[in-house]
């Protein structure tokens, strides 16, 4: 048995309360999701997260992967792990019905997925992984490759991976050098070699599904020549078994800081004569498929930077509830437990308030996803709906990530110098986190991302209705008559003026101050990560403060979510004036001299 607990209670909250879950559940396509439904599958996966991954997170991480010419074998448990997480149904709950999953919205999925990742990071990326390769498969392969992948890789008999990255390629792609050539009978011979795979390899599954990007012989340069492949690990006969052993092969694994139990491969393609793979969709528009796996792949990550949090917001507090140290400052009772402590209860707040944002904003994104993937909505909305969930991404990935390296760090702060031995389990945490702002796009190319292809495509129209919800929620919090509600309202309008007021400077230098802009986008995602937060913890408030007005619920839970969310309001709010600043700064500070060692 762990220490993990799935905060179901909160989950539930911003499902219903900030997701809309039960509005979601009208929709036909997801008639099944019932809010009972729910209860009960968020109940198995904290069971299962519980009672069988998270015991083995210690284990991956103290023996990792091995490698060997035959291939990389996972740390003790993991087969027998991952067969009964596939068994249980866990691989495919959001994948299409006729593939074998469960087709349930992405708004209960990523519930379960935050517990996946929570009790066991290295254990989770290989799902992950899996089922973005199958959102790309489902967009662009024929009709002959679904027949003979899907089923397997929704049910997770397979698992599949992306590969894109090579030693002289690291995010500019451009550089790639793989090369595919086509053979007679429709197929490729793919040469190359990738690095930094995860779960490139593995003794989990009979098979493993490579989605890899390479150039044609006639590419044009550049991204624009770009195709992308499926190359299997065994080739698959007619009848569905297994054939030979693909030319492709893990020649090492990496190691890392954290993510032990996951293998992080250097992947050869076409040493011994060329590996076979299979065209996806037209040529050249390779890049274009793997975003669609890069984006279910960067929403994912900020959920795993989510959970980190919260696995080590609770560790922490276990701890600071059990350790007794010093003398209670107030009352001057000696020898209290150090939660009594003013300052351990500031880092605590700190961690479970910015844990809960970054929450409320990922299964707001994923609602958001939903909709767009059943449709119905008048062609508008759609767009709207889809618009605003790629606004957010970028702030979930981005937002998540590093929001986890510092709660992760807190939490070895609150344990002391015994943060600082590994046998707690506090330093884990922080080293897992620090790989999440560093892989599918790091949270430079997240900014530009949210700058470049978010906030500048339609001229700003959809942060545009990003800050009229915002407003409106202040204005929502003014008018409660509730003094602490009012003071939150206060402080979200004056986070949301700093905000307004950051775009505004770089709509004006967009073109003229490119440099000054460029320098600005990483604190303009952190500025829109804190308002944002602070927006849907505000909501969390006013919802909470509706139900205490019933006196229907858990009410302490309730006056809890006010609690967190004036800690944030206060503590992390006007933060957005400093970000905004430093946004108008601009590259001022790089005008100098040229950077050096002296």
């Amino acid at each position: 048995m762990s220490d993990y607990r799935a905060p179901i209670k909160d989950m539930r909250f911003v499902m219903d309360e900030i997701a809309g879950f039960q509005q979601l559940s009208q929709i036909p396509a997801y008639a099944e999701a019932t809010p009972d439904m729910a209860d009960a599958i968020l109940d198995e996966a904290a069971k299962f997260t519980r009672e069988v991954l998270a015991p083995l997170n210690r284990v991956g991480d103290t023996q990792g992967c091995t490698w060997t010419p035959e291939g990389v074998t996972t740390p003790d448990g993991w087969k027998e792990a991952y067969n009964a997480f596939r068994e249980a149904g866990w691989s495919g709950i959001t994948l299409p019905t006729e593939y074998g999953g469960q087709g349930l919205p992405n708004t209960l999925g990523i519930a379960v997925q935050e517990m996946v990742c929570s009790a066991n990071l290295g254990f989770s990326l290989g799902p992950l992984l899996t089922s973005g390769a199958v959102e790309a498969l489902l967009t662009c392969a024929s009709d002959e490759l679904k027949a003979t992948y899907l089923e397997k890789m929704v049910t997770g008999e397979w698992t599949g991976t992306m590969n894109l990255t090579e030693p002289q390629a690291g995010s500019d792609l451009a550089l790639i050098r793989s090369r595919a050539e086509p053979q007679a009978d429709g197929s490729y011979k793919v040469f190359g070699q990738k690095i930094f795979i995860s779960y490139g390899d593995h003794d989990m599954t009979d098979n493993i599904v490579h989605l890899v990007l390479a150039r044609l012989p006639d590419a044009p340069a550049g991204v624009k020549g770009i195709s992308m492949f499926l190359v299997p690990k065994f080739m698959v006969n007619a009848d569905g078994s297994l054939g030979a052993r693909n030319d492709a092969h893990c020649v090492s694994i990496e190691h890392k800081v954290g993510i032990h139990a996951s293998a992080t491969c250097v992947m050869a393609y076409g040493d011994n004569g060329g590996a076979v793979g299979y065209l996806l969709g037209e040529p050249n528009r390779g890049l274009e498929y793997m975003f669609i796996m890069m984006n279910a792949a960067r929403l994912g990550v900020g959920v795993q930077g989510i959970a980190l949090g919260e696995r080590a917001y609770q560790r922490a507090l276990a701890y600071a509830k059990d350790r007794k140290q010093g003398r209670d400052a107030l009352t001057g009772e000696a020898l209290v437990s150090i939660d009594k402590h003013p300052d351990v209860r500031r880092m605590l707040m700190l961690m479970k308030s910015r844990v809960e944002a970054c929450r409320a904003m990922a299964y707001y994104t994923a609602s958001l996803l939903d909709r767009v993937h059943v449709g119905g909505a008048d062609a508008e909305q759609q767009k709207r709906d889809l618009f605003l969930a790629e606004f957010m991404i970028p702030l979930v990935k981005g937002g998540g990530t590093e929001m986890a390296i510092d709660v992760t760090s807190l939490g070895v702060q609150v344990h002391g110098g015994m943060g600082f031995i590994e046998e707690t389990g506090a330093a884990q945490h922080w080293r897992d986190s620090r790989i999440t702002t560093i892989y599918e796009g790091t949270t430079g190319i997240q900014a530009n991302d949210l700058l470049f292809r978010k906030l500048m495509r339609d001229q700003g129209a959809t942060a545009k209705v990003v800050f009229g919800e915002v407003h409106a929620t202040a204005k929502a919090l003014g008018a409660s008559g509730k003094p602490e509600l009012m003071a939150m309202g206060q402080k979200l309008g004056n986070a949301l003026k700093a905000w307004t007021g950051a775009t505004e400077w770089l709509a004006a230098n967009a073109r003229s101050n490119l440099s000054g802009v460029l320098t600005a986008a990483v604190p303009y995602l952190h500025l829109a990560v804190t308002v944002t937060g602070g927006w849907l913890m505000a909501k969390s408030a006013l919802a909470a403060a509706a139900h205490l007005d019933k006196g229907e619920g858990d009410l302490p839970f309730y006056r809890g979510k006010i609690t967190s969310a004036r800690f944030y309001a206060d503590q992390m709010l006007p933060q957005a004036a400093s970000y905004a600043e430093i946004v108008m700064a601009g590259d001022s500070g790089l005008s100098g001299e040229p950077l050096s060692q002296e």
